[in-house]
């Protein structure tokens, strides 16, 4: 869908994520501490997550949760070996989420119902609670986010990284909410810091490349705002974590195309440190999105208001500056970001 006037649908699903994340938070909270109660009751032993785009970017960060709060061991699935090989896999006492904006995508079904029948306990997560998918899966979780109408995804993003939180709070019997409370306050502050996004995006209109790179739970932040970026202002932007960077890309970084570094507020911010100093090493042009220290020491960047937040919550706003930033880089060359070309709001793969 399209408007006569370019980014302003995106815009206003950026602008109405504080009242999304109110929504989740006051009305969805209690439904997920159900399902998370009644899925813990099952005791599954493994956990494989399936998305797709935006929806694995969510899905990634719930790997980081499941695996250092539950200590359960958590694999990203590959479809194809469903869809296109017909593997048959045991999956009795295994569970399977499967994350999805619109819960239509042929071969997120076919994965899904393919798991259900080789014994896996089956949930989705979307924003539509009557799409297939959720009609496929044994438990649901509406994450509330209302119609998305632009292309990129912002608010369904943002939606699905709370509703995973509060599942994985859930099956520890913790009650997430409270920590989680001043979330919606916060992004409205990053929201209303407009001018500052503006001014980045000016620097950075002209980029033919980017490097985007964090560790721990910033790394899904740096996959899906390289996908933000490329979707919308058609840049080449490559996502790694800090780790695999210094193991051979670090040789294609130099002082013309910019790097953004996700440094969150803990245990991952200080594990990417040495990253950051390489970088700084090899004369970088190097923005930071994360505590204020760390950009001020940095070449351009933007200081998330993150004290007392969570590092496990972080990304939910780590990335709205950064949605922000794909959003006026794609205004500032002449561009619309409310429709990519060649994309559709449901991509369906097999």
């Amino acid at each position: 869908m399209t408007s006569d006037q370019p980014g302003r649908i995106m815009a206003g699903e950026m602008a109405q994520q504080p009242a999304v994340l109110r929504r989740l938070l006051a009305e969805g909270a209690p439904a997920i501490r159900e399902t998370a109660r009644a899925i813990a009751a099952r005791r599954p032993r493994f956990v494989l997550l399936t998305g797709r785009g935006t929806s694995d970017h969510a899905a990634l960060y719930a790997k980081y949760l499941l695996e250092i709060e539950l200590g359960k061991p958590c694999g990203l699935t590959s479809m194809s070996t469903t869809t296109a090989y017909a593997a048959t896999q045991d999956l009795r006492d295994v569970l399977v989420i499967t994350v999805s904006q619109s819960g239509g995508s042929p071969d997120l079904l076919a994965s899904t119902r393919a798991a259900r029948a080789a014994g896996a306990l089956t949930l989705a997560v979307t924003n539509n609670p009557s799409s297939p998918l959720a009609e496929a899966s044994e438990f649901h979780i509406d994450v509330l986010a209302g119609p998305e109408e632009a292309l990129p995804a912002t608010k369904t993003y943002t939606a699905e990284l709370l509703a995973l939180y509060l599942l994985v709070q859930g099956l520890r019997e913790v009650d997430g909410t409270p920590d989680a409370a001043g979330l919606p306050e916060l992004a409205e502050r990053i929201l209303g810091r407009r001018q500052e996004i503006t001014t980045l995006a000016a620097r950075y209109r002209f980029a033919q490349r980017m490097v985007l790179t964090s560790r721990g739970y910033g790394y899904p932040t740096a996959k899906e705002a390289a996908l933000k970026l490329m979707e919308t202002s058609y840049i080449p932007a490559l996502s790694y974590s800090g780790a695999d960077l210094l193991h051979g890309p670090l040789a294609m970084v130099d002082n013309v195309s910019p790097v953004i570094a996700i440094v969150t507020d803990g245990k991952g911010g200080q594990a990417l440190r040495p990253v950051l100093d390489r970088l700084r090493d090899r004369g970088a042009d190097l923005m930071v999105v994360g505590p204020k220290p760390q950009v001020d020491a940095a070449s351009a960047g933007f200081a998330l208001p993150t004290e007392g937040v969570p590092e496990n919550l972080q990304p939910i706003l780590e990335i709205i500056p950064l949605q922000m930033l794909a959003h006026e880089i794609t205004l500032a060359r002449g561009q619309d970001p409310d429709a990519p070309r060649a994309l559709a709001k449901v991509t369906e793969t097999r």
